[in-house]
């Protein structure tokens, strides 16, 4: 736990990190919630935004929309995007949630599902903190309510020993509420959300009392695609969401924009050095894993082998992110090939056998006969010895 001479909130939504006196956020937090992060456009937008609003909700579409895409305000006011990609997608999950359907983010690992949840949440209620994290042990009392075993022995049930979960106060509130990986989740705790969404209530029935949503509630679910089969959703849950898919890059200069994006803000929260310097290699990773992960070469003349790992944006953003560590700690500053090499044969030799025969031949077959990529060939052979 950190240590604060400031008085903070004991609000566990804010975990600690918002002087009670001030709402101002902590400088040393290591990754703020996007309500905090982008606190001054989503201020920006909700002073200018002249377009109607549904019940509780910060921003109008329109707005919630632009915050997610990006824009200039009349004001000239910038707007950075937090998503990169078709701007349908997200008008169609943004209406989504001014509609009484549930918004389920379909799309295989690393497409920024969690990212634009989170974003989402942020823009429309202002609080992305109303979370239950998927698992495999994820209990029916992270969606529904648990109790505090001390009052329940003492007191009996009551309201005051009932806890309640992000989504029973996210339906008080008229909130949006968030459940990340549904499909990790075990299907009879999935199938809690049925009566949630069909009929915006919670029974209570140890109290003979329910809860009802108010106006303003709803929630975003995400799933992988490759999760599918592990626990899938039944008919009746999946008819209750909209699902919108979120698709991997279209093109590669749109991954990198995506990639110096979101390895620019992570750094600024590291003291990494600023990305610009490192563009290049950004480029040669993100190649790299776009033709692996397609089965083909850039300009379509090899057909590759793909390895075992997704191979995603988010894997891409996280090798560049460490590779700029090893350049600030060890290295001159400036990202070079040694420095992601390490990286991303970690992020594709994930099976030692069957991915390193793919890694190799792709090593051996494309990267050295590109003339302007010999550093990073010597790199990757050096850090696979």
């Amino acid at each position: 736990m950190s240590v604060s001479a400031e008085p903070t909130s004991v609000d566990p939504r804010r975990n600690g990190s918002v002087p009670a006196d001030t709402g101002t956020v902590r400088t040393d937090t290591l990754r703020p919630h996007a309500e905090h992060a982008f606190a001054d456009e989503l201020a920006a937008l909700a002073a200018q935004d002249d377009h109607p609003r549904p019940a509780r909700w910060r921003l109008s579409p329109w707005a919630v929309a632009t915050y997610l895409l990006g824009g200039t305000l009349p004001d000239g006011t910038v707007i950075t995007p937090k998503y990169v990609g078709p701007r349908r997608v997200v008008e169609v999950a943004v209406t989504t949630l001014a509609t009484d359907r549930a918004l389920l983010l379909l799309g295989v690992p690393g497409t920024a599902k969690t990212w634009v949840s989170e974003h989402l949440a942020a823009a429309v209620s202002g609080d992305s903190t109303l979370l239950v994290q998927g698992t495999a042990g994820t209990p029916e009392e992270a969606i529904r309510y648990g109790w505090n075993y001390a009052r329940l022995l003492a007191h009996g049930p009551s309201r005051d020993a009932l806890v309640p979960s992000p989504v029973m106060r996210a339906m008080a509130e008229g909130r949006t509420a968030r459940v990340e990986e549904l499909t990790r989740i075990p299907a009879d705790v999935q199938d809690s959300l049925i009566t949630i969404l069909s009929e915006k209530t919670l029974p209570i029935p140890e109290l003979g009392q329910e809860v009802q949503a108010v106006r303003g509630f709803n929630l975003i679910a995400t799933a992988n695609d490759r999760d599918r089969g592990v626990n899938e959703l039944s008919s009746a849950l999946r008819r209750r969401f909209n699902t919108v898919v979120l698709p991997l890059p279209q093109t590669p200069e749109a991954e990198v924009d995506i990639v110096t994006r979101r390895v620019e803000q992570i750094g600024r929260s590291l003291d990494l050095p600023a990305v610009p310097d490192g563009v290049d290699e950004i480029r040669r990773v993100v190649t790299v894993f776009r033709e692996l992960r397609d089965g083909v070469t850039a300009d379509g003349r090899t057909k590759l082998k793909s390895p075992s790992g997704t191979l995603s944006t988010a894997e891409a953003i996280s090798v560049v992110t460490g590779g700029l560590a090893l350049a600030a700690h060890f290295g001159d500053g400036v990202l070079r090939a040694g420095d992601v090499a390490a990286g991303v044969l970690g992020a594709v030799v994930r099976d030692p056998a069957a991915d390193r025969v793919v890694w190799q031949e792709y090593l051996e077959t494309v990267v050295r006969e590109r003339d302007d990529w010999s550093d990073f060939y010597r790199a990757c052979r050096e850090a696979g010895a």
